[in-house]
């Protein structure tokens, strides 16, 4: 299967009833601290919370029937996690889902919530994401579950895409031309769906991943034409980003879509959930506001005019947001 723009375009067509299309939201006092006009994607408001449900609801309507009747299982550090589980709760399909031991409990118990049996995993000093997956596959082996991948996977790439066809037509609505994306990267599943229905729809427009320190793996990733993977042993409060490398899938799909990826710290980040807050009264948690943090500290080139920001998730408990917000 190839992710070009057809399957983009069904998918948004799939998707537009069951999605919440979430604001292009902009502040005269951000535009005048950044020095451009920030539009920012507000897709922590979308159902579960964050961008991941369009990828998750695309990909189980795309199940067979048989499919449907097993269930399925996968992986996810939250974010995945809980708009699987609200997307199986919707579809009727159970949902196992795999997550990290040291995953925020918020989004264990929203998990849970949902619906979604949740089996915790532990790691040691491996990668949470790849020590999660591999139990995953194990269940999905014993069960004869359907197992399914937050990133590297065409139909959830193409799912992901839905937020750019977005941000690119509330801003045509608005006379604007992005000169710039810049989108968080985990696994790199939003960022090559977004990239790419950018090249079709934009292609002026540079797509620009953030990424948390020691997890820009994209960005080493694009500089060596292949992929790379984490640094060993990194830490970063971006829970949601924390991928051992881009997805096979996302990036020989997108990687030439993407202009280039930038590192951003734990404190830059903290800062784009902040200014989220004070300007467009956002809660974002630190995944979700890091390209606004990127753009905040000033590591756009290029001069843009008019900058785009996918704000992509605001889950986050209260105690963690004071406790970030307040360092």
């Amino acid at each position: 299967m190839t992710v070009d723009f057809a399957l983009i375009a069904e998918a948004a067509r799939v998707l537009r009833p069951a999605i919440v299309e979430t604001p292009l939201l902009g502040s005269p006092v951000l535009d005048a601290q950044v020095g451009a006009r920030v539009l920012c994607k507000a897709d922590n408001l979308q159902r579960t919370g964050s961008f991941k449900y369009r990828g998750a609801f695309f990909r189980l309507s795309k199940l067979t029937a048989a499919e449907r009747a097993r269930g399925v299982v996968a992986f996810s550090s939250g974010n995945f996690a809980q708009a699987l589980a609200a997307a199986g709760k919707a579809a009727g399909v159970a949902v196992t889902i795999v997550m990290p031991v040291d995953a925020p409990r918020a989004k264990i118990d929203a998990t849970r919530g949902y619906g979604a049996e949740v089996v915790l995993s532990e790691h040691g000093e491996r990668n949470r994401e790849e020590a999660a997956n591999e139990l995953a596959m194990r269940i999905a082996e014993t069960r004869g579950l359907t197992k399914l991948h937050p990133f590297d996977d065409e139909l959830v790439v193409a799912g992901q895409a839905s937020c750019g066809i977005e941000i690119l037509r509330q801003a045509a609505e608005r006379g604007v031309t992005l000169d710039a994306l810049i989108v968080p990267v985990g696994g790199s599943g939003l960022i090559s769906g977004v990239a790419l229905a950018v090249r079709t729809l934009s292609p002026g427009t540079r797509v620009i991943g953030a990424e948390p320190e020691g997890f820009d793996d994209l960005r080493r990733s694009l500089d060596a034409g292949e992929r790379q993977r984490a640094v060993p042993g990194a830490r970063s409060i971006c829970d949601a980003l924390q991928a051992a490398t881009p997805g096979a899938v996302p990036f020989g799909a997108a990687h030439d879509a993407i202009a280039e990826g930038v590192s951003v710290t734990d404190a830059e980040a903290v800062a784009g959930m902040r200014a989220a807050f004070s300007h467009l009264k956002l809660v974002c948690e630190p995944s979700g506001a890091i390209a606004l943090g990127a753009v905040l500290a000033g590591k756009i080139g290029g001069a843009p005019k008019t900058i785009g920001v996918v704000l992509s998730g605001g889950n986050i408990s209260v105690e963690d947001y004071i406790r970030l917000l307040a360092a």
